[in-house]
């Protein structure tokens, strides 16, 4: 079952029942109760539910519906969103449903109902292959603009932004943007070297001087990268705490398991006792780790999380960098939107948008126990 299907469920509960349960529905529906909980956290931030303790009600503003502008993947590489007929429709190619772009779709989907407008959405599952496919799937569903965020690196290949150009729709990248920074290109994304920058401050104000860093092969890392490294360069720190990039291995594998290790042996061999994660996953991954070694965090090594979709819920809650994601989706739509719905789509300014991470303060950073 697909994110957007089980929201749609979960809402559809709520209405014949007025409650949710999250241990009755992730024994119903057979996944973990920490799903349930990001699922609810996301229908929250569409103003769709409110969560109390142990579940969720609707939220007071009548969320029953889904909105206008609501994506569904039918069967298929793409699916027409549900709604009412618009001039509007706006393509919106994302690399995954189930992690961080669910998020940026919601804000999408917020902005696409409030100005009438329809979205279709292709899915690529982090394939560069499937880019190009979905991008000529979509024009031939007759959709009047683009939103992307492609399956690679940050900077999207050429040949992707070449054939952007020859369909001659307007497009908006997301969380992407051109290498050359004189292309003439409309972007929204969020700053993640100032996110890493951030955490590796808060990090040093807590006393640490020296900051490892924990990648995992996302077209995010190297940018947490490059923020993490101008830290230890500009705060200044020790620069012998450990940097790895764990390439993406498969989660819970053996290959995933010694890069922590590794990971957490550098630590102890450099004297490093603090750490920033990228993802949520790993750095839930990486406590558990310490457990099996008698570690404890943050006592033994503080750890900030990159991405904030479920560091909440780990078992010492994880203080994250919380990209805007819902914002990013937003401004993209608007950005797209209102050089649609222009006299003349020239009329409207080329606008390049940049938006700063939160910081989100919770116990695995050791702020608390200091305070």
């Amino acid at each position: 079952m697909l994110v957007t299907q089980r929201h749609e469920l979960l809402v559809r509960e709520l209405e014949s029942s007025g409650i949710l349960r999250v241990t009755e529905l992730a024994e119903r529906l057979g996944v973990s109760r920490a799903t349930i909980r990001r699922d609810l956290m996301d229908l929250e931030t569409g103003g769709r539910v409110t969560r109390v303790r142990g579940g969720a009600v609707l939220a007071a503003q009548g969320a029953g519906a889904a909105p206008a502008g609501a994506p569904e993947r039918a069967p298929g590489a793409v699916a027409r969103a549900a709604g009412a007929a618009s001039a509007q429709v706006l393509g919106l190619v994302v690399p995954s449903a189930t992690y961080y772009y669910p998020r940026v779709v919601a804000g999408v989907q917020a902005v696409a109902a409030e100005r009438g407008a329809r979205v279709v959405i292709g899915l690529t599952d982090y394939a560069p292959r499937r880019d190009l496919e979905q991008l000529d799937e979509l024009g031939a569903s007759g959709v009047t603009g683009l939103l992307i965020a492609s399956a690679g690196g940050h900077h999207p290949p050429s040949a992707l932004l070449e054939r952007l150009r020859g369909r001659g729709l307007p497009f908006v990248l997301l969380e992407r943007q051109p290498e050359s920074p004189f292309e003439p290109c409309e972007f929204v994304v969020s700053d993640h070297r100032q996110g890493a920058f951030a955490a590796v401050s808060h990090l040093v104000g807590l006393g640490h001087d020296r900051v490892g860093l924990f990648t995992n092969g996302s077209p995010t890392a190297p940018l947490v990268a490059e923020g993490h490294a101008a830290a230890v360069a500009r705060l200044p720190l020790d620069p012998s705490g450990p940097v790895i990039d764990s390439g993406r291995p498969t989660l819970g594998s053996v290959a995933a398991a010694d890069f922590y290790d590794r990971f957490l042996a550098e630590c102890r061999a450099s004297g490093t006792r603090a750490a920033l994660v990228h993802s949520d996953h790993d750095a839930i991954e990486l406590m558990r780790r310490m457990r099996t070694r008698g570690l404890r965090t943050p006592d033994d090594l503080a750890l900030v999380a990159y991405d904030d979709e479920i560091a909440a819920l780990g078992d010492v809650p994880l203080t994250a960098v919380a990209p805007p994601k819902h914002e990013l989706g937003e401004q993209a739509a608007r950005m797209l939107l209102d050089r649609l719905d222009a006299p003349v789509p020239d009329a409207v300014p080329v606008r390049q948008l940049v938006l700063q991470p939160r910081l989100i303060v919770r116990a695995s950073c050791g702020a608390r126990a200091r305070a």
